[in-house]
């Protein structure tokens, strides 16, 4: 086989044509991939609406950028630059109005060639409640909490050593978070996937990471309806002692 071959204006080597098989395939992988991922984008929006018209949920694709504005106090939102809310399913649900969408925000960082930009994707729920709560920040306990409580710089614990192990617990109202998190809380709390959960002082932010799957939304939900429906009676009338007084 020769080693180059003719062609108009000029002739064709064998390095070159394998240079060209390479660039080819490297065009064929990108389109490929591309194609993939906007599947997977109409594949999601379909499966997430047709879950939201289920449970008699309104559905939108459209992107969101006042969520972040609108709850200022939920921190997992305020994270990096260019935040929206899409896929965004609201309504009733459970007995209290709902919120659940998924997320996205961008990072950067510097490097030799400029600015380089990174994508995050979480999906998250709000459920609001008609009752006044306190603020509560709990989430999955990682290495380097665990190296805090080495260093002295503890969360607040309770007597389950598992729950204690398992979630980080940190709040200005530790009688609150005592009240919120008593024994069957923490005991519905261990039989779910751990879950990042912030209260406001009228709704409730919960996430998983990653992008939820609908049964995992609804099992976010039933985690944040057995925290609510199980604030203890006494905590009930406290909270709206505080609401008429106030």
């Amino acid at each position: 086989m020769p080693d180059d071959l003719p062609f108009a204006g000029g002739k064709i080597t064998g390095n070159s044509l394998m240079e060209i098989a390479l660039i080819v395939a490297f065009v064929a992988v990108i389109i490929i991939a591309i194609g993939f991922s906007v599947w997977a984008t109409i594949k999601r929006r379909k499966t997430l609406a047709a879950w939201a018209a289920k449970n008699g949920l309104t559905f939108s694709d459209a992107y969101d950028y006042g969520l972040t504005a609108r709850y200022p106090a939920f921190t997992d939102l305020q994270q990096g630059y260019q935040q929206y809310a899409y896929n965004m399913m609201a309504g009733p649900y459970l007995g209290r109005p709902l919120r659940a969408f998924d997320y996205h925000y961008e990072t950067y960082t510097s490097t030799k060639n400029g600015r380089q930009t990174h994508h995050h994707y979480f999906s998250a729920l709000i459920v609001e409640s008609a009752l006044p709560l306190k603020p509560l920040y709990l989430r999955p306990e990682s290495f380097f909490d665990k190296m805090a409580q080495f260093m002295g710089f503890d969360d607040i614990n309770f007597e389950s050593a598992e729950f204690s192990s398992r979630y980080h617990v940190s709040g200005p109202d530790r009688k609150w978070a005592y009240d919120v998190l008593h024994a069957r809380a923490i005991e519905h709390l261990l039989a779910q996937e751990p879950t990042t959960i912030q209260f406001d002082r009228h709704a409730v932010f919960a996430f998983r990471s990653g992008c939820l799957e609908p049964e995992e939304f609804a099992s976010v939900a039933n985690t944040l309806r057995g925290l609510l429906d199980g604030l203890p009676k006494y905590v009930l009338d406290q909270q709206k002692l505080d609401t008429t007084t106030g």
